[in-house]
């Protein structure tokens, strides 16, 4: 392969690291969106201990997201560094998540709760072990600054649209009514079938994309000379990786914009279902449009990298988004927009959904592809390159962020006296007002910060092409 060739990879190449998003996007969606809902508000178990299993869970990827990222970066091995975690964790992580979803029947309630903490804990830790270093290749397939965003654009596109087709399955295929159900959110067997579906299509795409870039491993960077290491050198070399100033600055922004993310994933299905009172036929609808949002995203995103920037780009187009999302929030609590039921309110979610998700996906994109920029600003600096680290980095930001988020969500929820239980058209008015003022003033507020810190990233095309000098320099030194 030549250096060309591996500064642009092949179509079939962005589509096989690509993939391994879809097995991201639909166990993020299900934790993210479903996992606070099923087990409270079906399952019976008090939100605040399903918080508290996320939490949980929580400390130990404290531990074991940067340990598995340093891992992958030094590992020797004939398989490279990273295509042995990817292969050994694909069948731990379809077991691990099929049976987060059908826990044994024996338990009911809170009875569920030591079920859910061991669950959650062992998903996100088998996954970290396909998740790090699978998005790790994105600085070793590439050095160039404009197609890492097209390689992340590619992986962001199929994490939605992986997510969003196990979400519009579950939604319009599997919850549906019967003569003894009367909202789809409680059927119990459609969430079992969800499991098994989720599990087996995490499993597909792992191994295609695992399979898929299994022909580069003789090219990718190789790991560092063996030498003497210990527990404290090991932590002294991941602290002094991750001080690099545009880490901090992009890992804070990505701590608030999951955060936001995981603050509306988690009332997503309170705000569409009890707040709009749309059905779940509606807002499988809602879902089905955000396809035509991955779409315009996969195409623009590139794009505004290639003309303006990536750190431009995310702080413009991320904050028209981040205005737009809760606006319409606002419109509906202000008297506004048209009443609840109407085809005309739908239409305008709709449409505005479509435009505002395109957006926020772009922003996702750019911000993931500066992640891979960081690999040779620190390798400057320190001698070594860490993408395991730095993309463990992210990863556990966006543990901590779905962990914070459904917190939050749960005071939301609290402040709005939803009880479990409770059909959406059953829910008053003087519940539905703090849902949507706690929604939309959480999400303007973190989602700014976000831009904020944004602003602080250090690293441009001029900055990285430079830095790519230097380590050319340096390699031909020695």
């Amino acid at each position: 392969m030549t250096s060309t060739e591996a500064a642009k990879p092949s179509l079939l190449t962005r589509l096989a690291f690509g993939v391994g998003g879809v097995a991201e996007g639909v166990k993020n969606n299900g934790f993210e969106y479903f996992l606070l809902l099923y087990y409270s508000q079906v399952l019976g178990v008090s939100a605040g201990l399903v918080a508290a299993a996320l939490m949980i869970a929580l400390f130990v990827d404290a531990v074991s997201d940067p340990l598995v990222g340093y891992w992958s970066d030094n590992v020797r091995t004939r398989l490279g560094r990273r295509h042995p975690f990817m292969y050994a964790a694909i069948i731990p992580v379809t077991i691990g998540y099929y049976f987060a979803w059908n826990p044994p029947a024996g338990l009911t309630g809170d009875q569920l709760f030591p079920w859910l903490v061991v669950m959650t804990i062992f998903v996100r830790l088998s996954f970290t072990m396909f998740e790090v270093p699978s998005n790790a290749l994105a600085a070793e397939l590439t050095d160039d600054y404009d197609v890492r965003t097209s390689l992340m654009s590619f992986r962001y596109f199929f994490a939605w649209m992986g997510g969003l087709s196990i979400q519009i399955a579950l939604l319009s295929v599997l919850l549906v009514i019967t003569p003894d159900i009367s909202h789809g959110f409680f059927n119990i067997d459609g969430w079992h079938t969800y499991g098994l579906w989720a599990a087996g299509t995490i499993m597909v795409a792992a191994l295609l994309s695992t399979a898929g870039t299994h022909s580069h491993i003789p090219h990718l960077k190789a790991a560092p000379e063996k030498r003497s290491l210990s527990i404290g050198k090991i932590f002294s070399e991941i602290f002094q990786t991750i001080s690099n100033p545009s880490f901090r600055a992009l890992f804070l922004a990505t701590l608030f914009g999951l955060l936001a993310s995981g603050i509306s994933a988690t009332l997503n299905q309170y705000m569409n279902g009890f707040f709009w009172g749309f059905t779940t036929g509606q807002i499988a609808g809602l879902t089905i449009g955000v396809y035509v949002s991955a779409v315009i995203a996969l195409i623009v995103a590139p794009i505004i990298g290639r003309t303006i920037g990536k750190k431009r780009g995310a702080i413009i187009v991320g904050f028209i988004a981040f205005t737009v999302a809760p606006a319409l929030v606002f419109a509906r609590l202000l008297g506004l927009m048209p009443p609840n039921g109407s085809d005309l309110l739908y239409q305008i979610v709709l449409s505005v959904t479509i435009v505002d998700l395109a957006l926020i996906i772009v922003t996702q994109m750019l911000m993931g592809s500066m992640v891979a920029d960081i690999v040779e600003d620190s390798e400057v600096q320190t001698g070594r390159r860490s993408e395991g680290i730095f993309f463990a980095g992210i990863s556990f930001i966006r543990k901590l962020s779905q962990a914070v988020g459904v917190l939050t969500a749960t005071a939301i929820l609290s402040v709005a006296s939803i009880q479990k239980g409770t059909p959406p058209s059953e829910v008053s008015e003087a519940s539905l007002r703090p849902l949507g003022w706690g929604y939309a003033v959480a999400l303007l507020t973190v989602w700014m910060l976000m831009i904020l810190c944004v602003c602080f990233y250090k690293i441009s095309r001029a900055s990285h092409e430079s830095n790519l000098e230097k380590l050319k320099a340096r390699r031909v030194a020695d």
